[in-house]
């Protein structure tokens, strides 16, 4: 007689470092690639007169609105999954989409735009430094050296040569920084239950209402001119930028990044992230003219090595969650 016992819980060993990282790879550059196509796009709406808080709520908005299907769908198919996970959401919007911009602008206010942006892209290091101090172990000389190589290559890249030190600003992009960090390490916690999409499109909803409430109160201000403004000696009506940067940009990026973050894990995912800075000199150069020098092409260089470096690093790879399975096992007669 053949009798079954109960299942045996088979847990599925996370990848190793040889499994493939490509698609996650590909998508995460995707994700840099629509957002570093933002700034080039929203700078000559500040210089036709619009205010920053009227570009970051329409932009906010319009990537809520776009994305928001995938949050009903999440919530139809999960009752009262935005009750368990109403924390994850509001903490992602707050950070990853609202803090990240707000942050960054206001120490933009206070220094060099170089200085608050090689700040901000200090994320990836300080996840380096967080995981060093949770699990009290050494990173590897991998990641170790391309961090150096790829902070070394963003300073070459945004060119802070004469910049000075305000301490205020300073603070504002250190906080900047951890929003950004904030931004790949809630991301990893999206899962069945709560998708990629659906926390993005949750977060985007926060982000704007967040927004709608700071320009409310005035103290962001709101100001709009529906002109025309000029990109490389060229007018175009106001609409155009602001629609490819809320609706193309804006949701792209947050659609793409929250789903590289799982397949890449934080901490490779966050210097792939790095390659924003790199794709939006391209596009200051297409959409501004304004073309990057030989110091700025080796700091791409080296940018891109750090990033393959910590690649390298067997403990760098994506570890999806254990995933148990039930088997029947069903011993001979």
């Amino acid at each position: 007689m053949v009798h079954q016992t109960a299942p045996v819980p088979i847990v599925r060993a996370p990848e190793t470092s040889g499994a493939p990282l490509t698609p996650g790879l590909l998508v995460g550059l995707a994700s840099a690639l629509a957002f570093s196509s933002s700034g080039p796009l929203v700078k000559p709406l500040l210089e036709a007169g619009w205010s920053l808080g009227a570009a970051l709520l329409i932009r906010m908005s319009l990537a809520a609105l776009l994305l928001s299907p995938a949050l009903v769908l999440a919530a139809r198919r999960h009752p009262g999954v935005l009750r368990r996970r109403w924390r994850l959401i509001v903490g992602f919007g707050l950070t990853a989409v609202a803090g990240c911009q707000i942050f960054y602008f206001a120490a933009m206010q206070r220094m060099p735009v170089a200085v608050a942006l090689l700040i901000q892209y200090l994320a990836p290091v300080l996840l380096v430094l967080l995981a060093w101090i949770r699990t009290r172990r050494r990173p590897s000389g991998l990641v170790l050296a391309g961090s150096a190589i790829a902070i070394a290559g963003l300073v070459l890249v945004v060119d802070v040569s004469g910049a000075r030190f305000d301490p205020l600003g300073t603070f504002f992009a250190l906080l900047a920084a951890c929003c950004v960090g904030a931004y790949f390490l809630l991301a990893e916690r999206s899962g069945t239950e709560l998708p990629p999409l659906a926390l993005a499109a949750g977060g985007l909803v926060v982000g704007a209402v967040s927004m709608i409430v700071l320009c409310g109160v005035g103290i962001l201000p709101f100001a709009v001119t529906m002109g025309v403004v000029e990109m490389l000696g060229v007018q175009v009506p106001a609409w155009i930028p602001i629609v490819w940067v809320g609706g193309v940009a804006t949701t792209l990026g947050y659609a793409l990044g929250v789903r590289a973050v799982p397949l890449l894990g934080s901490r490779v995912a966050s210097f792939v992230g790095l390659s924003e800075v790199l794709f939006a000199l391209g596009f200051a150069w297409l959409l501004l003219g304004e073309a990057p020098g030989a110091a700025q092409i080796l700091g791409g260089v080296l940018i891109v090595t750090g990033v393959v470096l910590v690649r390298l690093d067997g403990r760098s790879a994506a570890e999806p969650r254990g995933e148990a399975v039930s088997v029947p096992v069903v011993p001979g007669p």
